[in-house]
């Protein structure tokens, strides 16, 4: 079950979603949450919380991540994803995330503040 909050910032609507489960494992449950959140929100930023992604995601051998995050660039969606990847010492993942934080779709960020602050910033 997704718990989700709107939140209005910058003139952008943002959905905050949590979840207790994994609910993010392959690109067609990428795009069922996309399908789901926007559809209740109205929106195309969405934040969720790490726990929710397979932590087969955070290993790019799997190529998960690229499968994933594929969903969400070509349905136009702003993406933040919320946790702690200071456990992570794979150079390339940590690559991985910088290049997206400096870029404007996807974003991996400490806080739901964070995740709301660059959302309502990207173009």
């Amino acid at each position: 079950m997704i718990n989700m909050n709107k939140v209005e910032a910058n003139g952008h609507t943002i959905a905050v979603a949590h979840s207790d489960s994994i609910i993010l494992t392959d690109g067609q449950s990428a795009l069922d949450t996309i399908m789901t959140i926007s559809s209740e929100t109205g929106t195309n930023r969405i934040a969720l919380n790490k726990e929710a992604i397979s932590e087969d995601f955070f290993n790019l051998r799997t190529k998960l991540a690229g499968e994933i995050l594929q969903k969400f660039m070509n349905y136009n969606m702003k993406f933040a994803i919320i946790g702690n990847f200071s456990s992570y010492t794979s150079k390339s993942l940590n690559d991985f995330i910088y290049e997206c934080n400096h870029g404007h779709h996807i974003f991996f960020v400490s806080s739901e503040q964070e995740a709301i602050e660059k959302l309502s910033q990207a173009i």
